[in-house]
């Protein structure tokens, strides 16, 4: 069974997301600890209520990235409870070499937009701004080679009503996240176990 860790900044929605897949079975998997940027994250709540190994690995500065010892902390972490596959669940830093290199290819994400389209921060309000009829949310592997660039593993639509306000479709987004982001880690975790039985052969 994959031995999963998750990343998350924030209130950590998708995070329970994808502890009830585990606890329902749809997922075959074992969340083995969740690491925070934010010590106030909802995140480590969620992890602690579902007894969940967590941690606060701060970046004191104001970064958009995790600087290389601060990176190596990280990955000390998950190597310590066997993690294999990383998913970042509204993890608002951008990795560096040390991260990708360490889980290359095996790192999933979760964006609110249909990828290409509205790459970065605030994908719904930039959606409303250019009038688009709809947006979605996307689950990619991290490459490491642009912002929100990588494989494409699955994507939902979410429609753009002519009332909704950033807020407004932010939560609609939100809500399919949390059906997409389980649904495409169960096809990940299939995809390599195939891989992994052809390169046994």
């Amino acid at each position: 069974m994959a031995v999963i860790g998750v990343l998350a900044s924030g209130k950590g929605s998708n995070l329970q997301a994808l502890i009830e897949a585990v606890t329902s079975g749809m997922v075959s998997a074992r969340i083995g600890v969740v690491i925070s940027d934010h010590p106030t994250a909802g995140a480590l709540s969620i992890a602690c209520a579902s007894a969940i190994p967590h941690y606060c690995i701060e970046e004191p500065r104001r970064r958009t990235f995790l600087l290389p010892d601060i990176e190596k902390q990280y990955i000390e972490r998950l190597r310590e409870h066997r993690v294999e596959i990383l998913c970042l669940a509204g993890f608002m830093r951008i990795l560096k070499e040390d991260l990708l290199s360490a889980f290359s290819g095996k790192i999933l994400n979760i964006h609110p937009s249909l990828l290409p389209s509205f790459p970065g921060l605030e994908a719904w309000r930039q959606a409303i701004e250019h009038g688009v009829k709809f947006s979605g949310c996307t689950v990619h592997l991290v490459d490491g080679k642009g912002i929100d660039t990588g494989r494409i593993l699955l994507q939902a639509p979410v429609p753009v009503l002519p009332e909704d306000s950033p807020e407004i479709l932010h939560r609609r987004i939100q809500k399919k996240e949390h059906t997409l982001y389980p649904l495409a880690l169960k096809l990940f975790l299939a995809e390599s176990s195939l891989l992994a039985g052809g390169e046994k052969k």
